[in-house]
This record gives structure tokens, sequence and C-alpha cells, in this order.
């Protein structure tokens, strides 16, 4: 994939994402080559949006995920909108949006690209808070047969859209945060239950991972942002006037709705 096809790739979703539409397949000649090509087109679409990057989505962290995403790895993504909760949407302006239950972490100290690795208390130290969050994937692709392959929605920020955060987990670091049950309920109705024990292990560590990914690109992250640390309770389509609550007992609640 030329210089110029990865460009003209990443104006094609920076208009998506301007216009809140999706598109069904992507020209052949447009498909990156692989991963390292659609993280560097995701690089360019944030380039045209010029939009402020708030945070960084993470997902696939273990293989189950993976083999539902066509990934043997875990994927990143930018994320430019951030909402406390609650937070309402007009589901017609939002592209596909599937509620995923995470963990999301504000941080407090920048991340940045650095010659040594992280390790774990690099990034404990730089955890200002800790947050049961709602990761509101979107798509710029349609799951239809000519969805493309995985280097294509990487270049799409591997399916960023929206975080929603609750309330700071107070005394976070002394909580079972990895065996607590967490909930998707959508109009009173549980969907899906899971642990971050069962879906990421530690929350820290795919944070971990991601500031090593990020910073062998030259990338980082910074002091305000916050990470989405992967679903607990995998993906769920939504259909308007819907109501969805995540809820992660004892630790709070996040909820949505579509209008």
């Amino acid at each position: 994939m030329t210089a110029d096809r990865e460009h003209a790739l990443a104006r094609q979703l920076a208009d998506l994402r301007r216009a809140r539409r999706q598109q069904s397949g992507l020209a052949a000649e447009l498909i990156p080559a692989d991963s390292d090509a659609g993280y560097r087109v995701a690089g360019l679409v944030a380039d045209e949006l010029g939009w402020e990057v708030r945070g960084w989505k993470i997902a696939a962290f273990k293989s189950e995920m993976q083999r539902q995403l066509r990934t043997t790895a875990p994927i990143w993504g930018r994320t430019y909108f951030v909402h406390e909760s609650p937070a309402r949407f007009e589901h017609a302006r939002l592209c596909s949006p599937i509620p995923e239950v995470e963990f999301q972490v504000m941080l407090g100290a920048d991340l940045p690209a650095r010659r040594s690795a992280y390790v774990l208390g690099d990034i404990d130290a730089a955890v200002a808070s800790m947050h049961p969050g709602i990761e509101l994937a979107e798509c710029r692709f349609v799951h239809d047969d000519a969805f493309p392959p995985l280097s294509a929605i990487l270049a799409d920020g591997a399916g960023s859209g929206t975080f929603i955060y609750g309330p700071a987990i107070e005394n976070w670091r002394q909580r079972d945060i990895a065996g607590q049950e967490a909930r998707l309920i959508a109009d009173g109705v549980v969907r899906r239950r899971g642990t971050a024990g069962a879906a990421l292990g530690n929350p820290l560590e795919p944070i971990l991972w991601l500031a090593n990914e990020l910073s062998r690109l030259g990338l980082g992250m910074k002091a305000g942002q916050i990470v989405s640390t992967g679903t607990l309770t995998g993906m769920l389509a939504t259909r308007p006037g819907q109501n969805w609550t995540a809820d992660f007992g004892p630790l709070g609640q996040v909820e949505i709705g579509f209008d």
C-alpha cells in the first residue's frame, strides 16, 4: 500500500467520522497490508481530524476475544469522545453502537515513549483513578458480507467510539477489582456477566501492554486521558429506545440510553 493510498484511506475514514456514517466494504487497493499499516493510517486519521485525543481503547487482551476479532494479539485505538454517566445518545447518529462493560482509568501522569520498557509499577504510579465504565464501540464499516479485514478496522481506530465513566472507585488498590462481577443490563434484563479476572487479569496489565506498544511506535499517553481496558462482557448490538446499565456491584454503575 503506497503512502498516497494510506492518505486516501485516512481521508475517507475521517470523512466518515465527521459525517457519523458507515459504508459497506472497502476498495481492495485501500486495505492496509498488515496491522502496522493499519495503525499508521489510524494516526493519519487523527491528523486529518485534528480532534483532541481524549483516551485510548484496548481490546482482545485474551485469546477468546482475539478469536472473535480475528487477531492474534491485543489491539488498540484512539478515542475522541468521553462522557460522565448517565449519558444519552441519538441512536441514528451512531455507527452500530455496541456497549462494552469495562474498567477505565484516568491517567494522572504522562506515559511517554521511551527506550526502557515500562513495568507494572510505572503504570500503577501513573493512574490517578479507576472507574466503572462503558465503551460505546462503533465501526465505520457495516458488518455485512463485504466487511473488510482487521487491518482496515485498526485503521478505523479499532472500532473506537465513546467512553462513558462512572464515579471513581474509592480505594481501588485495596479492592477486589479482578474478582468483582460486572453485569450488562438492558431495560432491566441482565444480558451478560463477566469479571476482569476472566477477561483481562489485572486491569493494569492491558495498560502496561499498551504503554509499551505505543512506546515502540514513538507514541505515548498523557495525563488526563482515559484508558478503557477491554470488555468484561463481550459485544451486543443495541436498538433505539433501549436503556443500558453496567453494574459493577459495590464498585458502582454506569448508565446510558438511546433515543
